[in-house]
């Protein structure tokens, strides 16, 4: 089996899986309504400064303002060379409200919270990012040999030295897909972002704060430049359009991919196909299933994530530790693969079955870590803690796949759990011993969902009864049929 990349463009939403071996890894979503900030770059203007916080709130002509920390600021000296600060610094010494600042997103705007942004402006391309500011050429971490990592920067070095004269040449970092890289495969990269960077430099010049004044490339032509590797044999792309957009820019700037872009015409939708659409119904559900019969539960909130590992019906063929383990070590893989599939970041709680064997515990994180080198987004674990709790961290830089897809259940309140028909009737109970006090009135009728009335007049009927004899009056029922479960009136009657 070949990892390939499918790309469905449609109207209203372009969508972007990653395949590998045949099972879905990552899913990206892009609406035409509510598309990513992440690598934008905005002329904005403080409105507040918050010394407390060592940040600031900056305008950027959203619906809510961006936020800047002091260590994000990048002030530059008097050779337009950027000065890096770091917690201690005083972000009054740099920022004042109404002051314009050069910002980008590095973090799109999630819940109620603005857009997390940075003045190290940089713009990327196949191989390199740009960084307009500095002098620096650093390698990604991803690439750990070291030999290579000195290949890479000698190349890149090699290749700038050629445009000092006609660029402010600034700095890089060489991205993991540039391993093996020649300085042939960065030429069509480096006159890409000086021509990028000189149009910015342009609008930001000319341009009245809060505006946009660059945006990164729609999600499928991003699909070239960020997720092709050199394991990926195919990318199949279901809209001509997009398809030959993509050919052209693969002609110009990633040659040696043009041979593994494919378009797709066929009618049956692309996603049903492979069973993409599926597997994104599953990453919604709370409980995933594991072969052996074991189960993760998966619990989103706004703090942190819980997963909790179960061994359900798989009942082992040797002995209980042994059963735990093989639960444990599939569910390693399962939670790297949820994590990458749902994009869930921030603090995440791994509950493992206890083991007693710590040859086992470290089998186990041994797994965790080895599923985790695939991921593209920065992963850290802290290892197992006292109460057999494993730790990690993984960055968020977008909303979850839960966030996008869904909102919260207007009937719960996104609790995910509604209060028991029982719960209701004794609430409804209560409401007119409340109103019999309150109100000349003792006779009361009672609207409420089919399923509530149901049990008032059947399991509860007894205690209507009572309620009646202690209150001297007369309680009636009727059905709402678009009521919820939790939802009752109580109007008094003559």
């Amino acid at each position: 089996m070949s990892d390939e990349i499918l790309v469905n463009v449609g109207p209203t939403e372009t969508r972007d899986a990653l395949v590998e071996n045949g099972v879905l890894q990552e899913v990206y979503i892009e609406r035409v309504h509510s598309k990513g900030y992440v690598g934008n770059i905005y002329k904005g203007k403080v409105v507040r400064v918050l010394p407390g916080m060592q940040a600031a709130f900056v305008d950027i002509g959203q619906e809510r303002a961006g936020f800047i920390h002091v260590a994000d600021l990048s002030p530059r000296d008097e050779n337009g060379v950027e000065i890096r600060l770091n917690e201690q610094s005083d972000i009054r010494n740099y920022l004042r409200q109404g002051q314009e600042l050069v910002v980008q997103v590095i973090k799109d705007p999630i819940s109620t919270k603005g857009a997390r942004l940075t003045s190290h402006l940089s713009i990327s391309a196949r191989y390199l990012v740009y960084m307009p500011y500095t002098a620096h050429v650093g390698i990604s971490a991803r690439i750990e040999d070291d030999s290579e990592r000195e290949r890479l920067k000698n190349a890149v070095h090699e290749l700038s030295a050629e445009y000092k004269d006609e660029y402010n040449v600034g700095g890089f970092i060489v991205r993991t897909a540039a391993e093996s890289a020649t300085v042939e495969d960065f030429r069509a990269d480096i006159p890409f972002v000086f021509r990028v960077w000189g149009d910015v430099e342009e609008k930001i010049k000319n341009t009245q704060a809060p505006a946009v004044v660059y945006e990164d490339m729609p999600l499928y032509m991003r699909t070239i430049r960020d997720l092709m590797r050199p394991n990926i044999e195919k990318v199949r792309i279901d809209s001509r359009e997009a398809f030959q957009r993509m050919q052209s820019f693969a002609k110009h700037y990633a040659p040696e991919i043009g041979s593994k872009l494919e378009h797709y015409p066929g009618e049956r939708p692309i996603f049903d196909l492979y069973g993409v659409e599926s597997e994104l119904s599953k990453a919604l559900e709370v409980k995933v299933g594991l072969k052996s019969g074991g189960y993760l539960l998966i619990e989103q909130t706004e703090a942190m994530t819980t997963i909790d590992v179960n061994t359900g019906a798989f009942v082992g063929h040797r002995n209980l530790e042994e059963t735990i383990f093989k639960t444990n070590l599939e569910a390693a893989s399962a939670i790297a693969r949820q994590l990458r599939l749902r994009n869930i970041g921030g603090i995440i709680i791994l509950d493992f079955i206890d083991m007693l064997d710590e040859e086992h515990q470290r089998q186990i994180l041994r797994t965790l870590e080895k599923n985790l080198d695939r991921d593209r987004v920065k992963t850290s674990i802290t290892g197992v803690s006292e109460l057999g709790l494993v730790e990690m961290t993984r960055k968020r830089t977008s909303e979850s796949l839960t966030q996008m897809l869904c909102e919260p259940c207007p009937v719960c309140q996104g609790r995910g759990k509604l209060k028991s028909a029982e719960s209701i009737c004794y609430e409804i109970f209560r409401e007119i011993l409340r109103e019999s006090r309150a109100y000349e009135s003792k006779n009361f009728m009672v609207l409420a969902s089919q399923v509530v009335i149901d049990r008032l007049l059947d399991e509860e009927s007894a205690n209507v009864a009572d309620l009646e004899l202690f209150i001297e009056g007369t309680i009636r029922f009727q059905v709402e049929g678009i009521y919820h479960q939790e939802q009752y009136d109580i109007i008094l009657s003559q």
